[in-house]
């Protein structure tokens, strides 16, 4: 399933993951949250409803993954890098080009939808 995350007047598509994470991230869309920066490589913020967890350590994140942190905590990442900590997968930003311009260094806006 694909589903529509639009900052800033950009619209970028993001291929969801196959798991409950993900069918139950989409159950709460339209959904607008204020991403706060983080690290100078993510965005997060916290959704209004936890969602069902399976996380795994991924060692190297990739531009353009959408991510859940703990079972209630949304995260873009927007630069690849290497980590330790635990992530279940909700989806990939299917071209992620110009993702680390269109975020910039501030806290932004973001809207998903179906």
């Amino acid at each position: 399933m694909i589903i529509k995350m639009t900052i800033h007047q950009q619209t970028y598509e993001i291929l969801l993951a196959d798991n409950p994470t993900a069918k139950s991230f989409v159950e709460q869309l339209p959904l607008t949250l204020i991403m706060k920066e983080l690290n100078g490589n993510e965005k997060f913020a916290d959704l209004p409803h936890a969602l069902p967890a399976r996380q795994i350590k991924p060692g190297i994140l990739q531009e353009g993954e959408l991510m859940l942190y703990g079972r209630q905590t949304l995260v873009l990442f927007y630069e690849a890098f290497q980590t330790s900590y635990s992530y279940t997968s909700i989806g990939k930003v299917i071209a992620p080009e110009n993702l680390i311009r269109v975020v910039g260094d501030k806290n932004i806006e973001v809207h998903f939808s179906q």
